[in-house]
């Protein structure tokens, strides 16, 4: 029995004990997404140096990646792209990469416009420049 806790082979192993979902009543809480792919320890437009820190990336390249991944989540969970109702973004760099990833983001919220929190922090637990927690319903 899952007790409402939904994971994804398609979407990558979480980096800590959490599930990638998590149902309550209608609503569907997903664990903060970041651009990895599953099965792969490389991350999508990221280059490390030798002790692990980030040389350059690509936030279109990992926009993309980390709204592929929500998408494989709602839809292993029982729910779509179209039931998202909230999301809050984690950018590492709000200066550079807001523009470029509102742009992306009105691509894929064309047709269902959620609410949105968009915050900068200093870092994330991952090599990463962005991260996404949704709530959708189910």
């Amino acid at each position: 029995m899952n007790r409402g806790k939904f994971n994804s082979d398609r979407a990558p192993q979480a980096v800590g004990l959490y599930p990638h979902a998590r149902k309550v009543g209608d609503l569907l809480f997903l664990s903060g997404v970041g651009p990895r792919k599953a099965g792969e320890t490389e991350i999508p437009g990221v280059t490390l140096d030798d002790q692990g820190e980030i040389i350059q990336y690509d936030i279109e390249q990992q926009c993309h990646s980390v709204f592929q991944n929500i998408k494989y989540i709602l839809e292993d969970s029982g729910s779509s792209w179209d039931n998202i109702v909230d999301v809050q973004v984690f950018l590492t760099n709000m200066k550079d990469d807001f523009k470029i990833y509102n742009k992306i983001y009105a691509e894929y919220f064309k047709d269902n416009q959620p609410c949105r929190t968009t915050i900068e922090i200093k870092s994330l637990p991952t090599p990463i420049a962005i991260e996404l927690k949704v709530i959708a319903t189910i």
